[in-house]
């Protein structure tokens, strides 16, 4: 069905989002077309705030409103530590917790020789600089355990071991409520070598 330009055009603009597909960008389109107009305002000044008024902060890479961070200029935290993510998403999931009291470093991606993103086109070069500017006694890599997760764990770890820096890697292993049956043998490799003392 063809639907009006204005239409169309809002339906691709919500197709391009990561998991929507044309049949949820449709039902988005419309939806927003019903909303009142204050709430269609609000949504798109809130829309081009964010575009607007955010940033990477200058030390760790964090998605931030104020540069720098909240957490670098924070002096509560232990600057003895340092853990490396992905991405922005994951400095939110572990502040979540309220168990990480260090700092983080954000690479923006992962080295993935497959898909050609090397060292370089990651945020790499400011991590090198930062650590030899700082007191950090240990890196925390905290990669997903994917193939380029830890591609670029690995390239991390040998180029700060010269440096005496202490790297270590999040545990990996079983998840709580799984059933041992039904893991595959990276993980149960994973949860006998991370296993713990009772």
């Amino acid at each position: 069905m063809l639907y009006p330009t204005p239409i169309a055009k809002l339906i691709d603009s919500f197709s391009k989002l990561p998991g929507i597909g044309i049949k949820t960008a449709t039902r988005l389109a419309f939806y927003t077309i019903a909303m009142a107009d204050e709430d269609v305002n609000d949504f798109a000044k809130n829309l081009l705030a964010a575009k607007r008024d955010l940033t990477y902060c200058s030390v760790c890479g964090n998605l931030t409103d104020e540069d720098p961070c909240d957490i670098c200029t924070d002096e509560n935290r232990d600057r003895t530590v340092l853990l490396i993510v992905e991405d922005s998403k994951d400095v939110s999931a572990m502040e979540k917790i309220q168990e990480y009291h260090g700092l983080y470093h954000v690479l923006h991606g992962l080295i993935s020789p497959m898909n050609g993103v090397g060292p370089d086109d990651i945020n790499l070069k400011t991590l090198i600089t930062r650590l030899m500017d700082s007191d950090i006694q240990e890196v925390i890599i905290a990669t997903n355990a994917t193939a380029d997760g830890e591609a670029t764990a690995m390239y991390i770890s040998r180029v700060l071991k010269p440096a005496g820096i202490k790297v270590t890697r999040l545990a990996r292993g079983l998840a709580v409520g799984s059933d041992i049956e039904y893991a595959d043998e990276v993980t149960l490799l994973r949860a006998i070598e991370n296993r713990t003392e009772l």
